[in-house]
């Protein structure tokens, strides 16, 4: 009962899209309305404000780090185990690929996902933050480093933990990161994806 009640939990917090609540505190447009249309730190770049990219990707992160965060300190203490601590990795990172609160309307799930990553393990965490950010540096493609770092992270995890069940959950967590970016994959290979820092002619001040 306790894992079904986590991760119900852990579900609904990952259903807050900060894209969209930062969005309209910072009184910009709905970050599904322009640019990629998706709810997540780097179309709401594309508005311009800096400050609500940033406060975007801190609250995205910061959800998928608190649920999992939670199951490993207090878990085993009310019944959870690897098994339980998978099902909240997942559920958190459900809730914001499909929110109950946004019409099942989310983002990719990028900053979730390296939210969930630091909450299981500070040093896998930042192992994949440390990848993305090589590959974002050097072909300013945030796509394509969100793609390398969700193929590296299992491989990652796998080395410094070995197998269980929570590996399997980040497999599942990286697999879903990969297929949510397939329209990317293709606008990278035609050579037509946005680059960071670019901004869409789409995205004004909310009225």
């Amino acid at each position: 009962m306790n894992t079904l009640i986590a991760t119900i939990a852990a579900y609904l917090l990952g259903s807050i899209s900060f894209a969209v609540v930062m969005s309209r505190a910072f009184g910009l447009s709905d970050p599904r309305t322009y640019g990629s249309k998706n709810p997540g730190a780097t179309n709401v770049l594309r508005s311009g404000s800096k400050k609500a990219a940033i406060a975007t990707l801190i609250g995205d992160a910061a959800k998928g780090w608190l649920a999992v965060w939670l199951a490993v300190r207090y878990g085993y203490d009310y019944g959870l185990d690897d098994t339980g601590i998978a099902l909240v990795a997942i559920a958190v990172f459900i809730g914001h690929l499909w929110p109950v609160f946004f019409r099942f309307v989310g983002g990719k799930g990028v900053a979730t996902a390296l939210g969930v990553l630091l909450g299981i393990n500070p040093w896998l965490g930042l192992a994949t933050l440390a990848t993305w950010v090589i590959i974002a540096y050097a072909f300013r493609y945030s796509s394509l480093a969100a793609l390398v770092a969700a193929v590296f992270a299992p491989l990652y995890y796998g080395l410094l933990f070995g197998v269980d069940a929570i590996l399997l959950a980040v497999i599942v967590m990286s697999a879903l990161l990969v297929w949510r970016h397939s329209g990317n994959i293709g606008n990278l290979i035609a050579g037509k994806e946005s680059k960071l820092g670019s901004k869409s002619g789409a995205a004004k001040k909310a009225k």
